[in-house]
């Protein structure tokens, strides 16, 4: 089912997610989405699905290059 995230989908994000006291931001690539949960590809061969009740917050994640 398609709903608030179809936006980010296949975009590079960092997801905010809140389980119990913690807060952990999550770096990946939406790839899919039902009714209760996302899937995240965090790396290549990697899928995590998370709870959409658990996620506070969906950000465009800022890659960042190091020159010496």
């Amino acid at each position: 089912m398609e709903g608030g995230y179809t936006v980010w989908m296949g975009q590079p994000v960092v997801l905010r997610v809140v389980a119990g006291n913690l807060r952990v931001p999550l770096r990946g690539r939406l790839v899919s989405e039902t009714n209760d949960s996302l899937r995240l590809r965090i790396a290549d061969n990697w899928d995590v699905d998370i709870f959409k009740s658990m996620v506070v917050a969906v950000e465009q994640d800022m890659p960042t290059v190091l020159v010496h």
